[in-house]
């Protein structure tokens, strides 16, 4: 019977990991879907910027006890990595502990049986840690309730999906724990002392087990090993559908930001070349358009997925709904409507639905409904005062400004939906080349009321 667990474990592994990866064929497809755009000057910056904010979590710590939280988490994720490795040939072999029994006996190494014991240590440390950081994010989200966390945009799925992985990562550590613990616990049985020098469950847990039957030991530690493996496959399946995709997503999405100044608005070739036309005296109305822009723009802005860039859909598969955008922003903070935040959820929803459509349909499939309107309203796009608040407080580079100001470029260009405020600063500068109502003739008499 010894042969069916290596093939139960890799049927379900290789089950998982495909599910996995046509579901990421299914989000790379709808992040193309968006126009082009050039993101691969610089490679020397842009490197150095995904080493130190995804890598580094650098602007992470503008928070300092949610950082510390989060990098347990994250120091935990990354390193039990290395145990996962020995847990996968197991698991693939039906061995138990390959990788210890070969360094101890075949190799006969002293140095890598330390190292061994070394990292599972260190993994152990690493779990607490993180354990205690899920328990402070559960009662920050559920009890304390911290203001960003309960925004009306966190209601329903994103609120459970944020739990759920909480919840996740508690059963995981108690995984690791019930299974190296209960493996300690029957080697003390058998030989009255464990070969593993495992600093938590070699001292602790172990010890405190040594007292049950071995059924129940071989149980529990076959339990623990199976729970955390499952758990981990589950987790890979459960991630193209959670805001934790951030945690491939980071790295792409911090390498391929925009390395424009901070504020600079992109302007369409074809609407400079209206307005020199307009205001330069001097500018050639019949000369050739801009290299790179067409004639006769067929849409001016964005009113639907497809309409923007390839770089803001990555930015709403980005999104880790963390909230610090809309915590910053000075227009929610008054109690106005928009939440950088929602633009963001409401943009990946948005195109998840543009993706299950060509699914089902095919790609001309029409379903009269798009970004604009359907999802993000005129009110939420006009709050927007353009500050940058957001784009400074994400902690990967996010921008959900650029969004907001391509959508709103469609409303005015394209649905000539604006306040009269703003049509009375437009008209101003056609006529005038500036926001104020005052001739170009009259534009320094207000100097002559100064002292």
């Amino acid at each position: 019977m010894a042969f069916i667990s290596p093939i139960v474990f890799a049927i379900v592994t290789i089950a998982a990991f495909a599910f996995a990866f046509k579901k990421g064929k299914e989000i790379y497809r709808n992040i193309n879907l968006g126009q082009s755009e050039d993101l691969t000057d610089q490679p020397g910056t842009r490197l150095k910027n995904m080493l130190l904010i995804a890598l580094g979590q650098k602007k992470m710590f503008r928070l300092t006890l949610a950082a510390i939280m989060h990098l347990f988490v994250y120091v935990a994720f990354l390193v039990t990595q290395i145990e996962l490795l020995e847990i996968f040939i197991d698991g693939f072999t039906g061995q138990h502990r390959l990788l210890f029994y070969l360094f101890r006996d075949t190799l006969d190494s002293g140095f890598l049986t330390g190292l061994y014991n070394f990292t599972i240590s260190f993994i152990e440390v690493l779990s607490i840690l993180a354990l205690v950081a899920t328990f402070v994010f559960l009662a920050r989200r559920n009890l304390l309730k911290v203001p960003r966390f309960v925004k009306s945009e966190m209601n329903g799925w994103p609120k459970l999906d944020a739990n759920i992985i909480l919840i996740a990562e508690i059963w995981l550590v108690t995984c690791i724990f019930m299974m190296n613990g209960a493996d300690v616990a029957l080697q003390i049985q058998k030989t009255g002392s464990s070969p593993y020098g495992f600093l938590l469950s070699g001292n602790i847990v172990g010890p405190a087990l040594a007292g049950l039957g071995e059924g129940t030991l071989i149980v529990m530690e076959r339990f623990g090993w199976w729970g955390h493996i499952l758990g981990v496959l589950g987790f890979i399946v459960y991630l193209p559908f959670s805001k934790h995709l951030h945690i491939m997503l980071a790295f792409p999405n911090t390498y391929f930001g925009r390395l424009k100044p901070r504020g600079e608005i992109y302007n369409m070739p074809a609407i400079t070349k209206e307005i020199k036309a307009m205001m330069d005296p001097n500018a050639d109305p019949y000369a050739a358009p801009p290299e790179g822009a067409d004639a006769a723009p067929a849409k001016f802005g964005a009113k639907d997925v497809q309409d923007l860039s390839w770089k803001n859909l990555l930015d709403a598969y980005s999104c880790t709904e963390c909230g610090r955008c809309t915590d910053a922003c000075p227009a929610n903070q008054t109690g106005k409507l928009l939440s950088p935040r929602k633009i963001m959820m409401d943009t990946r929803d948005r195109l998840a639905e543009v993706g299950k459509n060509i699914d089902q349909h095919g790609p001309d499939f029409v379903d009269n409904k798009q970004l604009l309107g359907d999802y993000i309203t005129v009110e939420e796009l006009r709050a927007c005062t353009t500050c940058q608040a957001c784009v400074q407080e994400c902690p990967i580079n996010i921008d959900p400004l650029d969004i907001i100001v391509q959508l709103r470029r469609a409303l005015i260009m394209e649905d000539s939906n604006s306040p009269e405020e703003w049509n009375l600063m437009f008209s101003n500068i056609e006529n005038n080349a500036a926001p104020w109502q005052y001739s170009q003739q009259d534009r320094e008499k207000w100097v002559n009321d100064l002292n």
